[in-house]
């Protein structure tokens, strides 16, 4: 979120994604780095935004979102990976909201080189290897500042 003092502090947009009892439970398996550094207007002009939805094969499967789950939970841990955020649709409903993906991963990276290495991480690797199974259709977003 936006301090209103040039910074975006990184604790403070996870915690807008979770609630606080959710989020102090996790901090334990937040990256030191995001938990307590803080982002400038210009570091995020030059970061590499990815995003991934995810439609599960079985989307009533409990089981297998929760294997999806701890899969991205595991990926969060490639070196490169600045931050991240493991989602699901929200109550929002209005026509121009898709909703019907089981999961989303938003992970951003310093740069673009960051983002390549990524992909071709043992940790990565081994995610795609363990979970493809569990999904029909993958979509990805990648981005960079438009200014």
């Amino acid at each position: 979120m936006y301090a209103g003092n040039g910074k975006f502090d990184k604790t403070t947009v996870y915690m807008a994604s979770t609630s606080r009892r959710n989020f102090i439970g996790q901090l334990g398996t937040v990256p030191a780095a995001f938990a307590t550094a803080s982002l400038t207007h210009s570091d995020l002009k030059k970061m590499f935004i990815h995003h991934v939805y995810f439609w599960l094969k079985h989307p009533d499967s409990k089981d297998d979102k929760a294997k999806l789950i701890s899969g991205l939970q595991k990926l969060s841990k490639v070196k490169t990976i600045k931050m991240f955020h493991i989602g699901q649709p929200a109550a929002t409903n209005r026509d121009v909201i898709e909703r019907t993906y089981a999961a989303s991963w938003l992970a951003v990276f310093d740069d673009p080189a960051a983002q390549d290495s990524y992909q071709t991480d043992p940790i990565h690797l081994e995610f795609v290897e363990e979970c493809s199974s569990l999904w029909t259709k993958v979509i990805v977003y990648d981005s960079i500042d438009a200014s």
